[in-house]
C-alpha cells in the first residue's frame, strides 16, 4: 500500500475517533464523527485503511502472517456472532 495522503490519513483519524469514542461511551462524539465524513466511499476507506493499519501493527507484534490473522479474526467474529466457523478455516 502507498503512503496515505493528508486526506486519507485524516480519514483513518477520524475512523479511529469513531472507535475510541464508542469505547468510552461517547455515542453522541461517534456519531459526530460518523456524520462528518464526506460520504460512504470516504467511510468505507478510511475503515479499511484503519483495519489494515491495526492488522499490519498485530501482525509486526506477532510474528504471525497476514493470512493466519485474518483466519483467526474470522474464527473470533463467527464464534462472537453465533456462527459456524467460516468453511475452510
Amino acid at each position: 500500500m502507498s503512503a496515505p495522503t493528508p486526506a486519507t490519513a485524516e480519514l483513518v483519524q477520524r475512523a479511529a475517533g469513531v472507535i475510541a469514542a464508542t469505547h468510552r461511551g461517547d455515542l453522541a462524539g461517534a456519531e459526530e464523527l460518523l456524520a462528518a465524513f464526506p460520504g460512504e466511499q470516504a467511510k468505507t476507506l478510511g475503515f479499511y485503511l484503519l483495519a489494515d493499519l491495526a492488522l499490519g501493527l498485530v501482525r509486526a507484534g506477532s510474528g504471525q502472517s497476514m493470512d493466519d490473522l485474518v483466519r483467526e479474526l474470522s474464527l473470533l467474529v463467527a464464534v462472537t456472532a453465533g456462527q459456524p466457523p467460516p468453511a475452510g478455516i
